[in-house]
């Protein structure tokens, strides 16, 4: 049996991988992106890993697809730059189709399930590689290799364009590419909506809020947090956090703040992260989060927006002031950040970006995105839902994930660097240890503490 954290095996392709195409006729045109899609930010794929236990027809799936495109072709086109203006991105709806390989892979799905909690650099072998693809645009906007395992069961990865899908339209594009595999007599319940201009900016620009999510050309005197992690060896961490547990980080904030459960366990991550990396106490820090805007912007963004809907919330304090503060301090930080962002500010924000010397200021923040609640987990192909479902990577930037079989529970992944690693891990659970620390909700394995079936998990 394969155990934590060996190589995955190489796959085993034995076609070449094919271009699925939109299997009638589509728009022929340019699709000019909104300022919100265009940001350097969002140059790249947004990869998903589902394990399934039975695979799927391969050839339902690809059909399925062809359908599909037809409704969502963008993702059947390719990026490219504006020839008016060479800092933009447009997509040339031209039908040339999406990636999709085949591949086999020695390997049980109970074998990888195993492996599932933290993903290491050899899952990158599940996601085909594109042949000649030597900067981001020369990838496709979806790219998708399913590898057939041994003795049944499948690993779905997928790789999309975040320029034109955020995760709320990459879970709507993927739950119709289910439904129609599984019932191809039936339309997908959601038609998408391709109105970039919902979210275009004014003319001439209009940028009458502070944001400090963004920085202009920033010079290298300034701490940069961010880069001093990255030259580092990074590890990834995985903690769950059950019903019980966000609940128990909940009442730590009443009666005197009412919370919900992301604001909570956002800001007992960054607390806990900050904490594990020893900065300067004067330093300022960020957290950047992403926020759903569809139904804060007036008109609302229509149902079927598979755009990005999002912009990043943005909560800053001191080192000092936010470690020495309980948690109440940080969830009214996030709170406050959340409460900024009406029409006006993200109108604001859009005609900001405009300018394309803006950079989103990852310098001294962390970025949490949200992948708990959109729905990704309950992929059905027609033969069960996933085992396991996350990102083909780990990195610097934190994702709560779903926990599959506990629709609740939250799953914070996030590399850190392997110095840090046990600190992180040992602050994540300390919160939680006036609660359940009573006798046997936890016990000691290896210097590690793992919480029992109810308890949080520190890897």
């Amino acid at each position: 049996m394969l155990t934590p954290p060996e190589e995955l095996p190489d796959c085993l392709y034995a076609t070449q991988p094919t271009l699925i195409r939109p299997n009638t006729p589509t728009p022929k045109h340019c699709l000019p992106l909104s300022n919100l899609d265009d940001q350097k930010f969002l140059r790249f794929s947004i990869k998903y890993l589902y394990l399934f236990r039975t695979s799927v027809n391969l050839d339902a799936m690809k059909y399925a697809l062809s359908k599909l495109l037809v409704l969502y072709y963008p993702l059947a086109g390719r990026l490219r730059t504006n020839p008016d203006h060479d800092q933009k991105l447009e997509v040339d709806c031209n039908g040339e189709g999406a990636v999709f390989a085949e591949a086999f892979m020695d390997i049980t799905a109970d074998q990888f399930l195993q492996l599932s909690e933290k993903p290491n650099r050899s899952w990158k072998k599940l996601l085909y590689r594109v042949e000649g693809a030597h900067t981001f645009l020369d990838v496709p906007p979806l790219v998708v290799q399913v590898t057939n395992l041994r003795f049944g069961g499948m690993i779905l990865c997928t790789a999309i364009n975040h320029c034109l899908c955020d995760g709320i339209g990459t879970s709507q594009f993927l739950q119709a590419w289910a439904h129609l595999t599984a019932k191809p007599d039936l339309p997908p319940p959601i038609p998408p909506v391709h109105s970039r201009h919902l979210l275009k900016s004014s003319s001439p620009p209009q940028v009458t809020f502070p944001h400090p999510q963004f920085t202009v050309n920033k010079d290298n005197s300034h701490v940069d947090v961010l880069r001093n992690l990255q030259s580092q060896p990074l590890v990834p961490t995985s903690s769950t956090f059950t019903h019980s547990h966000i609940l128990h980080l909940k009442r730590r904030c009443s009666p005197s703040l009412k919370c919900t459960a992301f604001e909570a366990l956002a800001a007992h991550t960054w607390r806990s992260w900050v904490r594990s990396l020893d900065l300067s106490p004067s330093l300022n820090i960020k957290l950047l989060f992403s926020v759903n805007v569809r139904q804060r912007v007036n008109p609302e963004i229509p149902q079927g927006y598979y755009g990005n809907g999002f912009v990043l919330g943005c909560a800053q304090t001191t080192v000092k002031d936010l470690v020495s503060a309980n948690l109440h301090h940080g969830v009214k930080l996030v709170q406050q950040a959340k409460a900024e962002l009406s029409d006006d500010y993200v109108r604001s924000m859009v005609d900001l970006l405009e300018d394309k010397t803006v950079k989103t200021d990852l310098s001294t923040s962390l970025v949490i995105s949200q992948w708990a609640k959109l729905g990704l987990e309950e992929l059905d192909f027609g033969e069960g839902k996933a085992l396991h479902m996350g990102p083909v990577a780990s990195d610097v930037y934190c994702l709560f994930l779903p926990v599959i079989g506990d629709s609740s529970a939250v799953r914070v992944l996030v590399s850190v660097p392997e110095r840090v690693a046990e600190k992180f891990g040992y602050y994540m659970g300390e919160i939680l240890d006036k609660k359940f620390n009573n006798g046997d909700e936890h016990h000691a394995v290896n210097g590690y503490r793992h919480a029992a079936d109810n308890g949080i998990m520190e890897y």
